[in-house]
């Protein structure tokens, strides 16, 4: 079984674990919120809902019976906690020297998560790179607890209003940021979903992939969006390593949902078509490019965790969820990675827990030999 580091202290549980000051960041939580059915207030609904709304009532139900976890452990069968709200207390272990921390997060609407306690997530992982994707907003927002930690901010924002939307927030300047994906045929279907950062050691591109909507209706525009980006992503890597994070929208294996079965191409995000594109970013390599891992799977080969968890059908409380949120990195880099994991923990912001990832500083600043770095 694996666990992300970090300690999870919860009102259900019967003592309280109280962390030394001197080597853990420690932030108070506000007391247990009641969370509602919907991921926010709008009524558009998130693109991974629809991955819920297709299982179908009847095999869930079923399900129920063999899978509800007790009340003694707070987890579902597969390791993964079971919690509907943020803990009140969280806890995490420093970062490793010389690296720095990135954390990739759909938020299922800002203004929502806000409200059930995004700023203290944040302010106790305190990342140096935070990806948000499905941020729904329609204009840049005014927050002081974003813009006071993260002086370098990029929006991108859906003409369609309440809708997709990615943010990347940074502690370090980028040499050069675009919204754009080459080559494809209609900039809308972009806007909202692409970020891509320059550094002198990399790229860090970040997405809230499209998805192919229930009953499949828009598979034909995610195959587009499939052959550009695998096509830029490849040229960018010509020449940096790329580190590639965000909500891929896709179940890569059998292993990254409950019900493999009985979403085989049925269900957007576990269709031939979509697991066969992202397994040929990861397994091809054209001459002058470099295969990509990744990092999480290849760091946890046969754990079955989830980063996704529908408010419908009591998802959370069976364990029933989908990995959907990754760090994808060109091979030749991933020896620079520290540490990987899923916050399992952080639910109830979201519907999605956030995944963070820490990578040797100078292969983002290109200041290679610095903190004793090669």
């Amino acid at each position: 079984m694996v666990i992300s580091p970090i300690i999870f202290v919860s009102t259900c549980q019967a003592r309280l674990l109280t962390p030394r000051p001197s080597t853990l960041s420690h932030i108070a939580m506000p007391p247990k919120r009641k969370i509602a059915a919907k991921c926010d207030d709008t009524s558009v609904a998130s693109d991974t809902e629809s991955v819920a709304q297709s299982q179908p009532q009847a095999k869930r139900v079923k399900q129920t019976k063999q899978t509800a976890p007790t009340s003694d452990n707070l987890k579902a069968l597969k390791g993964q906690p079971t919690n509907k709200v943020l803990p009140v207390s969280i806890v995490f272990p420093p970062r490793t020297a010389g690296t720095l921390r990135f954390v990739t997060w759909n938020v299922c609407g800002l203004a929502a998560a806000q409200r059930k306690g995004f700023k203290h997530y944040v302010e106790a992982e305190d990342p140096d790179i935070l990806v948000l994707t499905e941020t729904k907003v329609n204009n840049q927002p005014v927050d002081p607890v974003i813009s006071a930690r993260f002086p370098y901010r990029t929006w991108a924002i859906s003409d369609k209003k309440t809708y997709a939307g990615t943010a990347v927030l940074s502690k370090i300047k980028p040499i050069s940021v675009t919204k754009l994906l080459p080559g494809h045929p209609d900039p809308d279907q972009v806007k909202g979903r692409l970020v891509t950062l320059e550094f002198e050691g990399c790229y860090v591109v970040c997405t809230y992939v499209t998805n192919a909507g229930q009953d499949l209706k828009t598979l034909k525009e995610k195959n587009v969006w499939n052959e550009h980006f695998t096509t830029y992503l490849r040229d960018l890597d010509k020449k940096k390593p790329v580190i590639w994070m965000g909500d891929m929208n896709v179940a890569p294996t059998a292993k990254d949902l409950a019900s493999p079965r009985t979403n085989w191409n049925k269900t957007p995000g576990y269709t031939l078509d979509e697991t066969e594109a992202f397994k040929n970013i990861l397994d091809e390599s054209p001459e002058g490019t470099s295969k990509f891992v990744d990092v999480w799977r290849d760091r946890h080969p046969d754990v079955q965790h989830y980063t996704y968890f529908s408010y419908r059908f009591n998802c959370r409380m069976k364990g029933i969820g989908w990995r959907l949120d990754m760090f994808i990195l060109s091979k030749r880099i991933t020896e620079k990675v520290k540490m990987c994991e899923i916050r399992s923990e952080i639910y109830g912001a979201s519907d999605h827990v956030p995944v963070v990832m820490e990578i040797d500083s100078g292969q983002v600043t290109g200041n290679q030999g610095s903190n004793g770095l090669p």
